[in-house]
């Protein structure tokens, strides 16, 4: 979804226009070269039996769901695990509730194991956003190691890229762009937001598809079809950030078939919702407020970081800093508005990486801008290829989320985080301002209770978290195992949203976990640490 500015989707709440653009940390996460090949012999033949003995790919009036073989999607820079996977599309109603009615198509790549004798259970990827392209994360699962032992299977979720149809909303990310020149918190910013939503469903809906159809219940059906289809009697799932909520939500609603759970970044399904966002922003940034007052350098540079971080909310509030900015991509200078809503939506999406966090801050207390208007200049450029698939997000956000939680709960959830910051700024959802004005534009119906069942389970499922998540705080993933009777817990020190694609330590963890499910090796968290902070010259 949309934090304020960053370039690249990280999972939940990610960002402002979805850009392809890197951050830094997962540019480094790129091997020179990523292992490729074929899948195991045993999943590929699985797909090939699938293929070979269904009725042809070429009527469109084949039972579903099925599996059709295509080429591996053409991605904007060539990832070479997906250059030799195996590829295909899974058919599946867009609504179960009308099997005979219109088919969409979800692109699915299995990437074959890095071992020479693989396992035979795969590891299935869950995504974030939610409307995140699961593909694009090929190359980061690969040099995390999650494919290590075990052939990785990657689904395109629906209404996202490089899944027919795809939701995007070119009105929606025009309006990410814009919003670095507007005051984020201000109504007519609201008012604007929510008529490029509505333009932007308008269109959907004129071309036949059902915004409803795009939520939790369908999405976990749709992995419960791939498992069958692909012949696949046991796997591993992995879910980060929303892949989290529907990963609990798949083990909950189709346990058949899973051996392991793993969720990362959680987000309950009984929890989430606009006011429970504030609880996560308070965790992850003063957590990292606490580690720099840990830390006798950081400390004695920057010292009073939550004052200084309230003082410099209250002031931009109060009167924001408009500058004219040229983005870090090139370009001509833009205007960029920073104000106190903008200031606490940097720091929840991490744009500005922890380590920086407390210098960034000393230097916008100096007058000192720079730092946070560059990157916040970052988000207005629209990129030829866009990650998010806003409708997508919309559609479960709207459906799911929103409807717990009104305006007047949003407020007092912030009032209870940051009970000095103003009004105007814990008003809105961080990362998710007026999205009940935009939902109502959005028109789709509330879901059913049954989508936010707690989870309970006895599957062996592996809870990680990172002590610097604002987007989905630490705590959510200890309350999650608290009703899963064969969890395994572990915080990872430093370490904010997605934290196996960041951590050595949980890479470790997860292939351990895999391998003994009830008895991982988890002795590295205890001595992870935060990354020393930036200090500044002087």
């Amino acid at each position: 979804m949309r934090p304020c500015c960053v370039v690249k989707t990280l999972g939940m709440f990610s960002t402002v226009g979805r850009h392809v653009v890197l951050p830094r940390w997962r540019a480094r996460l790129l091997p020179e070269k990523l292992r490729g090949g074929w899948p195991s012999p045993a999943l590929l033949m699985a797909a090939v039996v699938v293929a070979s003995t269904g009725i042809p790919t070429a009527s469109p009036a084949m039972a579903t769901p099925r599996f059709e073989s295509a080429p591996c999607p053409q991605t904007p820079e060539p990832i070479p695990a997906l250059q030799t996977a195996r590829c295909g599309f899974l058919v599946v109603p867009e609504t179960r509730a009308n099997p005979d009615g219109r088919k969409i198509r979800l692109a699915v790549a299995i990437v074959r194991a890095q071992s020479a004798a693989p396992k035979p259970d795969p590891v299935v990827f869950m995504t974030g956003g939610p409307g995140a392209a699961a593909i694009l994360d090929t190359p980061f699962l690969v040099a995390a190691n999650v494919n290590r032992d075990r052939d990785l299977i990657i689904m395109a979720q629906r209404g996202t890229l490089y899944s027919q149809p795809t939701l995007s909303c070119p009105e929606l990310d025009r309006y990410y762009a814009r919003q670095v020149s507007l005051v984020f918190d201000a109504p007519a910013t609201g008012r604007i937001q929510a008529e490029a939503a509505r333009r932007c469903h308008d269109r959907l809906v004129g071309r036949g598809i059902d915004l409803s159809a795009y939520n939790t219940t369908e999405n976990a059906a749709d992995f419960a079809d791939l498992r069958r289809v692909l012949g696949i009697r046991q796997w591993n799932v992995y879910g980060y950030s929303y892949g989290s909520d529907l990963a609990l939500s798949f083990l909950r609603d189709h346990p058949e078939g899973i051996r392991t759970v793993t969720v990362d970044s959680v987000v309950p399904p009984d929890i989430v919702s606009l006011p429970w966002t504030w609880s996560s922003a308070r965790e992850g940034i003063t957590t990292v407020f606490d580690a720099c007052a840990a830390e006798p350098r950081c400390a004695r540079h920057y010292p009073h970081l939550l004052q200084t971080f309230t003082r410099l909310v209250r002031k931009l509030e109060a009167a924001p800093l408009v500058a004219q900015v040229r983005p870090p991509q090139g370009g001509a200078p833009v205007k960029v508005v920073l104000d106190g809503g903008t200031i606490v939506n940097m720091l929840v999406g991490n744009v500005i990486r922890p380590p920086d966090v407390p210098r960034a801050l000393h230097e916008l207390a100096q007058g000192q801008p720079a730092r946070f208007l560059e990157a916040r200049a970052a988000a207005s450029v629209v990129p030829e290829l866009i990650e998010q698939a806003q409708g997508m997000t919309q559609s479960f956000v709207c459906r799911e989320w929103a409807p717990y939680g009104t305006p007047a709960d949003i407020l007092r959830a912030g009032q209870w985080a940051f009970p000095t910051l103003p009004a105007s700024v814990l008003a809105q959802a961080p990362q998710l301002p007026f999205e009940h004005q935009l939902c109502r534009a959005w028109d789709v119906p509330k879901g059913p209770a049954s989508q936010r069942r707690r989870v309970r389970s006895d599957v062996p499922t592996l809870v990680v978290s990172g002590t610097f998540d604002a987007k989905t705080g630490a705590r959510w993933g200890r309350y999650a195992a608290e009703t899963l009777s064969s969890s395994t817990y572990v915080r990872i020190n430093g370490v904010g949203h997605w934290v196996i694609v960041q951590s050595p330590c949980a890479q470790r963890i997860f292939n351990s976990f895999l391998n003994a499910p009830r008895a991982p090796e988890i002795a590295c968290a205890r001595e992870t640490r935060p990354a020393p902070f930036n200090i500044g010259p002087g």
